[in-house]
């Protein structure tokens, strides 16, 4: 039998592996836009899948559906694998679970607001730092009162409430001002136009169906369309946040496994650093250098290494460098970073050979046996065994149907929730009080309960929503310890 020397990546002098059991030391895969970086993205993922091992990669562009279908013969294939001494290429299909945040294009993918957390939340509303104290507090609240957050019309209620009942709640919670509350109300309706009301609900994922195999062993490589959510980058960058965020805390601890349990690919990284704030960032760091341990590979893809926080571009042992353009001081300083973090080959100097790498063509350096970055090496990146570019409409909509999840997350459910449960103890308040509607009124109290300005409170908000148990996600519970 022959031996296993890893994944096969191309060669230059010499062939170049990665080998699986280093593989969730994570990477990163660089270069200018049109050098080749979809290429050796959908190469990983192929052999990843061979191997038993579930992808999760988000499709920016939409031409990374093709792994769904066989490639077909193409003379420059078949003489790029003659040249790196390919010898048994070929072409075949892979397992695909198309997924779309907003059903349009795959399953749709949803997640419940208390699941986001309001670090999160916080981030995609671009909230200063007063108004996401206010949405902690909000968020204290509805643990407090016992009311599941499941979708954006439950938080807009509770930030109703909170402010109608500023004065009450201020010792316990804090200063709740209308500006601040306003403030995020108006941050809200922008984002439910945005798309966010169709992600946060019912049936929420349940993550270990992005770590199934096929029939055949096959890992499952799961595509988000991207292309429509890239037009609320914020949106994009949180939900893969909060989905990183999720399997660390989902996953148990295996150690150094022979293989990866989940490779997940960022597409467009620079989103996820983009104007973040720094304690942001720092949980972000946290995630990426623990979740190793939970058998999670993380490959961060972006046009500019410098794209990516030091402190999380030291973490990624695996490099994929193609081209990239030096025009501009900051293109310069890109280049030389990038040069200067592979472990120099005598044969050539990195930084010049960063400029002069050809499509499908790239510096690359894996981490060898005891955990050390190789040389650098210049390598032809292997062809791909599935289709260069997208799937057909009607390709897409035939593996849907044939989808193991067809029908699991397609349709909305709305559960009796925190909303229901407070108009119905309105509603009954309102129907004792109905008898005794003639009579003169009793004096009330010049100072009225929380209980009932809540729900007045709710009564005039908007909206239904789902049930389930408040949780934090990975971020807030980093966050309070």
């Amino acid at each position: 039998m022959q031996e296993d020397l890893g994944i096969f990546l191309g060669k230059g002098e010499q062939a170049v592996y990665l080998l699986p059991r280093l593989a969730n030391r994570h990477g990163l895969i660089a270069g200018a836009t049109g050098t080749g970086k979809t290429v050796s993205l959908q190469v990983l993922a192929e052999d990843f899948s061979r191997r038993g091992v579930p992808v999760f990669l988000a499709d920016v562009k939409g031409d990374l559906s093709g792994i769904s279908q066989a490639g077909v013969p193409n003379p420059k294939l078949q003489a790029r694998a003659d040249e790196i001494g390919l010898a048994d290429y070929g072409y075949e299909a892979f397992p695909v679970i198309f997924w779309d945040l907003f059903g349009e294009q795959g399953h749709r993918l949803r997640a419940t607001v208390s699941e986001m957390g309001p670090l999160l939340l916080a981030r995609m509303l671009d909230l200063n730092d007063t108004q996401e104290g206010v949405l902690y507090a909000v968020f204290k609240i509805a643990d407090d009162q016992g009311m599941l957050l499941l979708d954006l019309k439950d938080l807009r209620a509770l930030l109703t409430f909170a402010g109608e009942n500023a004065k009450q709640l201020r010792l316990e919670y804090g200063n709740l001002s209308a500006a601040s509350i306003g403030a995020i109300q108006r941050r809200l309706l922008v984002l439910e136009q945005e798309g966010a009301r169709q992600f946060m609900g019912e049936p929420a994922l349940d993550l270990f169906d992005f770590m199934r195999t096929d029939m055949n062993g096959y890992g499952n490589v799961n595509i988000l369309a991207a292309d429509k959510l890239m037009q609320t980058p914020k949106l994009y960058a949180t939900f893969l946040l909060w989905l990183l965020s999720e399997l660390f805390e989902e996953l148990p601890e295996v150690g150094d496994p022979d293989k990866p349990r989940l490779v997940f690919f960022f597409d467009e990284a620079h989103l996820l650093f983009s104007d973040a704030p720094r304690a942001l960032i720092e949980k972000i760091e946290q995630v990426v250098r623990l979740i190793r341990s939970k058998g999670v590979a993380v490959y961060f893809v972006t046009q500019n290494p410098l794209d990516i926080p030091d402190t999380i571009l030291g973490q990624l042992g695996n490099r994929i460098q193609h081209a990239l353009r030096a025009y501009t001081p900051r293109e310069q300083k890109a280049l030389r970073a990038a040069a200067e973090t592979f472990r120099a080959n005598p044969a050539f100097n990195a930084a010049e050979a960063i400029k002069e790498l050809g499509v499908g063509e790239a510096l690359v350096s894996t981490l060898g046996g005891k955990g050390i970055p190789g040389i650098v090496e210049r390598t032809l990146i292997r062809p791909p065994s599935s289709r260069l570019g997208p799937a057909t409409r009607a390709e897409r909509q035939a593996i849907l149907d044939k989808s193991p999840f067809n029908g699991r997350y397609d349709q909305s459910v709305d559960r009796h929730s925190a909303y229901e449960m407070l108009k119905e103890r309105a509603d009954s308040k309102t129907a004792a009080a109905a008898p005794g509607k003639n009579k003169p009124a009793a004096r009330s109290s010049s100072r009225q309960g929380i209980v009932e300005t809540m729900l007045k409170s709710i009564v005039r908000s908007l909206g239904t929503s789902i049930g389930r148990e408040l949780s934090r996600g990975v971020l807030g519970s980093i966050l309070k310890g």
